[in-house]
């Protein structure tokens, strides 16, 4: 049996299925390219769950805020060219909350630590005790591995495939 591996994108995909013999109300399934073809840009929609963990999916387009978590986060890009721009954190710009991803209140102060561009399949890590700030000139769609925190959207109803 062969498999072929299909990459979609936010103008080109199809949505994803699984067939089970269980109940589907068990599980929740979304379709990253889908969701970000219809979301604002910098949106960051949580598309799976475990424990305290999540995977947030947010179109990549224009330019971001500058972010920040007290803990180490990763990005994929997932389409398109985005870049990350990082700079790191003085000590009263640090998270306040426990978890998750939040957006600075200004620019921040810290020395300028450098710059990825990513393209598709391409892996960011987005460390402690930095901030970040997203931007591609063209839409995009960037995968987050993180923890739910302040600028985590939960839209199950609208994503998840009831049948």
């Amino acid at each position: 049996m062969s498999y072929k591996t299909m990459v979609g994108s936010m103008d080109s995909y199809d949505k994803g299925s699984i067939e089970l013999n269980d109940d589907l109300k068990h599980y929740a399934f979304s379709n990253i390219f889908e969701i970000c073809s219809t979301s604002t840009p910098f949106e960051r929609i949580m598309v799976a769950s475990n424990l305290e963990y999540c995977a947030e999916v947010t179109r990549a387009e224009g330019t971001s805020s500058w972010y920040t978590a007290p803990h180490d986060e990763f990005a994929i890009v997932m389409e398109g060219e985005v870049e990350f721009e990082f700079y790191q954190l003085e000590e009263d710009e640090k998270p306040g909350h426990e978890a998750g991803a939040s957006k600075l209140a200004a620019d921040p102060k810290g020395k300028r630590m450098g710059k990825v561009t990513a393209r598709r399949e391409h892996e960011v890590l987005l460390p402690q005790g930095s901030a970040y700030q997203i931007s591609a000139a063209k839409p995009g769609v960037v995968l987050f591995q993180t923890m739910q925190g302040p600028e985590s959207v939960e839209r199950w109803s609208e994503i998840c495939v009831l049948d």
